[in-house]
């Protein structure tokens, strides 16, 4: 195996493009390939590896990294397919008995994801006391009540990320019972809010499934094309994950695509803070850059109609793209919210099709170059139309989420970019860097990897400084398990909350480390 870190390649495949890139150990760009997302999972990453080391000008053996960035998590919740049965587990009874799990779901979503669910006696309180005893009995009994219909386990205690103990007993119970199961523990997940930190948990043994797909079809690509590296894939905080890390926390792979593209626009622009617009085949997502890092989301965020409350990037998405239907009916001009996605090259008007898109807008205003513009003739003031929609929606997205009424850099990235206008009022010009269209991979290739901590810590005998020390620790313990040189992680953002109210000194700390890949 490789030993240190010399060509990378980047990937990332989309709901329209899969983008792979080739960068060196300085980071310059040495070969790249865009080509259409395939239903196939393992066809279609080994076609993007094929088709950039094409490209490229080295022996295969210099590839030492492979960083791969897929919505297929996404996908999987949003389609309802392909997830696994979980059994749901609620370690609270009796202070949490009157919202049962899953309550709020979709019932199209709960019906495909749940084998039943179960609320036992335990858990703590926020400061770490026991509720009351954990109920092994009552645990051993719902499980063998599932056993045959789950595929996976979803265990949320009440509090557990101030103490787990109970997760980790029932842990011990299913695999006693069940044997070997994968298990999701909440308190690696999410945040404090119970219902929300039992949703992501869910989501999270749901998705179990999914990571083991990717992961075998990204081996099997390597194996293919004869590449002997190290794999990881990048996750929703625009950072890399090992591939033993994916199957434990598939989750956090949920919003890895719009962080990719927010690294890789700061990369190519040298820009650490401001706004960043990545336009697809389908959508807009639109996000903040901070310190070079995506702002994450201060507030619970929605997936699939289930509230979560772990971390993901700040974003407002909106259904405009290069893909994006047109159409004139008898109220005015709509502006999708449908795509023609990746059968852009067939369906739109100037590859000869009959279905006007946000493209053809694009090409009719002069913003781009491609088909045959001729097509669009007799069309021009319906596309005018849709393209100042389109325009007034971007604008409104971007106001919304921008930090301040200071004029901030926008940074355009996504091969559906070149839709946007030039420049936007109360904003600096739009940029365009080079290689805008690949910015996604780029960000991928060039991730570092993070560890992070959200936990309630009771002070008790202990010093403020040794509680930061802990936490800070525990991240940079998180970043060298996902895969950080362990010489070189340091901590790149800590919040200190007091809790309020309570009789003993609690005190919230969120701590984050990153660091460069590690040598293998």
């Amino acid at each position: 195996m490789p030993a240190s870190v010399d060509l990378r390649i980047g990937i990332d495949v989309g709901g329209t493009n899969t983008d792979a890139v080739v960068l060196d150990r300085e980071n310059t760009l040495l070969a790249k390939f865009k080509t259409p997302t395939t239903p196939d999972l393992t066809s279609g990453i080994s076609l993007a590896i094929e088709s950039v080391l094409a490209g490229l000008d080295e022996p295969v053996e210099r590839i030492t990294h492979v960083m791969l960035g897929t919505t297929h998590a996404t996908n999987a919740i949003l389609e309802r397919r392909d997830l696994y049965k979980v059994a749901v587990v609620r370690i609270g009874a009796p202070a949490t008995t009157s919202i049962p799990p899953l309550l709020d779901w979709p019932a199209d979503l709960a019906e495909v994801v749940s084998a039943g669910d179960v609320v036992i006696r335990g858990g703590s309180e926020i400061s770490g006391d026991p509720l009351t005893d954990f109920d092994a009995d009552a645990l051993a009994q719902f499980l063998r009540s599932v056993q045959g219909t789950a595929q996976a386990v979803a265990v949320t205690g009440v509090f557990s990320p101030v103490s787990a103990e109970h997760e980790f007993l029932a842990e011990k119970v299913v695999h006693e019972v069940l044997g070997d199961i994968p298990v999701s523990l909440s308190h690696g997940i999410g945040a404090l809010g119970l219902l929300e930190r039992e949703n992501a948990c869910v989501l999270n043994a749901a998705l179990v499934g999914v990571a083991r797909k990717v992961v075998a079809g990204l081996t099997e690509s390597l194996q293919r094309n004869k590449i002997d590296a190290v794999s990881f894939l990048t996750q929703n905080d625009g950072t890399l994950m090992g591939l033993d890390y994916v199957l434990r926390f598939p989750v956090l792979t949920i919003g890895s695509g719009p962080a990719n593209s927010m690294r890789g626009a700061g990369y190519l622009t040298n820009i650490t803070d401001g706004v960043v617009v990545d336009v697809g085949g389908t959508s807009s997502d639109i996000g903040i850059l901070i310190n070079g890092f995506p702002r994450e989301s201060s507030t619970a965020v929605d997936i699939g109609g289930v509230r979560t409350n772990f971390r993901m990037p700040d974003l407002v998405s909106i259904a405009v793209g290069g893909g994006t239907r047109i159409r004139a009916t008898a109220d005015g001009i709509t502006v999708g919210p449908d795509s023609v996605g990746y059968r852009l090259r067939t369906e739109a008007l100037v590859f000869g099709g009959g279905s006007p898109t946000l493209s053809d807008a694009a090409v009719a205003a002069g913003r781009m170059s491609i088909g045959d513009p001729e097509k669009v003739a007799g069309r021009e003031e319906t596309l005018k139309a849709a393209q100042a929609e389109a325009d007034d929606q971007v604008w409104n997205a971007i106001d919304q989420i921008r930090p301040s009424r200071m004029s901030v850099p926008v940074v355009a990235v996504g091969g559906g970019s070149l839709i946007l206008p030039k420049d936007l009022p109360g904003f600096d010009d739009v940029l365009w860097p080079e290689n805008y269209d690949v910015a996604n991979a780029i960000g991928a290739a060039i991730a570092s990897v993070s560890g992070q901590v959200d936990k309630v810590f009771k002070l008790g005998n202990r010093t403020r400084e040794e509680i930061l020390a802990e936490a800070t620790t525990a991240a940079s313990d998180e970043a060298v398990s996902a895969g950080a040189d362990p010489d070189e992680v340091e901590i790149v953002e800590i919040e200190e909350v007091p809790m309020a109210y309570l009789q003993d000194p609690v005190v919230r700390i969120r701590a984050k480390a990153a660091g460069p890949l590690g040598a293998v």
